[in-house]
């Protein structure tokens, strides 16, 4: 019988490499906390409308890498990303009645029907933040820093942060002309995505990975719309003061006109953080502004700003973590004092093993050494005189001691 195989795009994650899961997530809750940011859980699936109406139905993510089914006549999708279900649940569980800024941070498994490669799977896992409520550019400040501390915390130093303002949407399609009238003489030799785009949202031209589009995209009379400063006033201020916030917590940046973001609900604050970690620039971080989502999906007019981080890429960045060695181990040939000893040991906060199998003495010390700090050695003369041997497995240093007087370190 044929061996049933894990899916295509998704992968185990073993005991082995649970440790640095372990340490981002940690790493996760205490940074974040830090700046009053409290965890939320929202379903692995949604209404199929949700991301249609938050992520955008021009987006290659609705368009072709949903999982999408019908179960009742209604249709379901897993989470391709988990901005738009954070939002549900500030709208649907009355958030905006608290008192604002309301700080919400997630980390999970989203999904994406796409092709995989190093770092990137079709299930796959994201950390992130929102932050609900606060219109000022003090909130896109403290978010970046959020993200680049939280890096930071990982042990990832060499960062680098990239910045640009998308405008409002009265200043955005100004911009959206201009783009389309001097791209417009080379629409035939675009990919189709971009022919799409160029109709549905010519903004993401610029995100478009293909070398030829980006060769166009680069041509002295495109540069000079896509350089232009086509935010309004307003919009051109609150980046202003945005960098002026980054500037007085020496958070070095640079502007990156062609960063737009993949997803339709961005306005105003779009950045991404790449990490230098490995030699070469990684894109470890993205997000921004985005103030109309929660009146687009029902809510009042509130504004809100987040970022997410692929938890993969993230691991592959960090390297392995050293597993943690359970405290101790039972070395005995009687079972049923192996049994009470070891549970002893854990009812006092201890990990602690047995051998099941009760193999010999050798074999025992020999598991011991490999899995734990301590071989507790309980043989004929401790079980008799109710102690037990304590040996060190890094020094080999041992010593004798009453059972209820056992105290590891």
């Amino acid at each position: 019988m044929a061996i049933i195989k894990v899916q295509k795009g998704t992968k185990d994650i073993l005991p082995s490499e649970m440790p640095v899961w372990h340490f981002m997530e940690e790493k996760a809750n205490e940074v974040f906390s830090k700046y009053g940011a409290k965890e939320i859980r929202t379903p692995i699936f949604e209404a199929t409308e949700l991301f249609a109406r938050g992520v955008g139905d021009t987006t290659d993510i609705v368009n072709k890498e949903m999982y999408t089914f019908e179960k009742s006549e209604r249709s379901l999708t897993l989470r391709p990303e988990n901005t738009a279900g954070v939002v549900r649940a500030f709208i649907e569980n009355g958030m905006h009645r608290l008192s604002a800024p309301v700080k919400l941070w997630y980390k999970g498994p989203m999904f994406r029907y796409e092709r995989p490669q190093a770092g990137r799977q079709r299930q796959f896992h994201q950390v992130g933040v929102e932050v609900f409520g606060i219109k000022q550019p003090s909130a896109d400040a403290e978010v970046i820093l959020m993200a680049v501390n939280y890096l930071k915390a990982l042990g990832l130093n060499d960062l680098s942060v990239e910045l640009n303002s998308l405008g409002c949407p009265e200043c955005r399609e100004n911009f959206k002309t201009k783009l389309k009238a001097v791209i417009k003489q080379y629409l035939n030799e675009l990919c189709p995505d971009c022919q799409s785009r160029y109709e549905k949202n010519p903004l993401r031209l610029l995100d478009c990975k293909v070398e030829e589009c980006k060769a166009i995209y680069a041509k002295p009379e495109i540069q000079e719309v896509i350089q232009s400063d086509f935010i309004c006033e307003d919009c051109a201020n609150h980046f202003n003061e945005l960098k002026s916030y980054l500037n007085t917590l020496g958070i070095k940046y640079e502007i990156n006109k062609l960063l737009v973001r993949g997803l339709d609900y961005y306005n105003r604050t779009v950045f991404e953080i790449k990490s230098n970690n490995l030699g070469s620039q990684n894109a470890v971080c993205g997000g921004g502004r985005y103030d109309s989502l929660v009146k687009n999906l029902g809510g009042e007019d509130i504004p809100a700003i987040g970022f997410a981080m692929g938890m993969e890429r993230l691991a592959s960045l960090i390297g392995n973590k050293e597993e943690i060695k359970t405290k101790a181990f039972v070395v005995s040939n009687n079972m049923e004092e192996a049994l009470k000893l070891t549970e002893e040991l854990r009812q006092k906060g201890y990990s602690c093993e047995f051998d099941l199998t009760n193999k010999k003495f050798v074999k025992q010390l020999e598991k011991a050494s490999k899995v734990a700090k301590y071989a507790l050695i309980l043989g004929e003369d401790e079980l008799k005189a109710g102690e037990v041997t304590v040996k060190n497995l890094d020094t080999s240093e041992q010593k004798t001691v009453k059972r209820e007087e056992i105290e590891l370190i």
